[in-house]
């Protein structure tokens, strides 16, 4: 059945029921479409619970030492970009830039101890190459492979004393804490 309606009253949704198909009934003949089942239902929680799940049986991988064009050393602050300054143990002070397979995987933070490859064209320059947990920075130092002035797990990198940021207070600025 179509009906003869003016095209210009006709509004596109009008247009759309009119040009409809009509829904088609399945034959008796033909075979009956399988049941569905049910999705089994997700007990772990979201993606993240699924990345975690991978990442929890933890291999113990083999101490890496370091090797000619290496260099072990202290992270002294980040740098933002996946740059970072790092005080060498050769007493070097490099521009260091995480590599592309540690960028999102392994958080370096500043104070850590880490494994430096160096380049030959540009001293003071190098690249992140492993980052050693403080469990394995502890057994390089027992190993004699890293100094033993060298701090571990702390902020206050490479010695030295407690570190106020430079800032002197004086005792008599006027401020008596009995009157507060």
């Amino acid at each position: 059945l179509r009906l003869k309606l003016p095209w210009n009253r006709v509004g596109r949704s009008t247009f759309a029921l009119l040009r409809a198909p009509s829904p088609r009934l399945p034959s008796p003949s033909a075979p009956a479409p399988p049941l569905q089942t049910a999705m089994p239902k997700n007990k772990l929680g979201g993606n993240k619970a699924k990345r975690a799940k991978a990442d929890a049986t933890k291999v113990k991988k083999e101490l890496e030492y370091k090797e000619d064009g290496q260099e072990y050393g202290q992270v002294q602050r980040m740098l933002g970009n996946g740059r970072c300054e790092v005080q060498c143990f050769d007493g070097t002070k490099r521009l260091c830039h995480i590599r592309g397979k540690m960028r999102m995987k392994v958080w370096v933070n500043q104070s850590d101890i880490v494994l430096v490859s160096l380049r030959n064209f540009q001293d003071e320059k190098g690249d992140i190459i492993v980052k050693y947990t403080s469990e394995e920075a502890r057994n390089l130092r027992t190993y004699g492979e890293l100094p033993e002035n060298v701090k571990i797990n702390e902020t206050d990198v490479m010695g030295g004393e407690a570190s106020d940021d430079d800032v002197q207070f004086d005792e008599a600025g006027g401020v008596n804490l009995e009157d507060i």
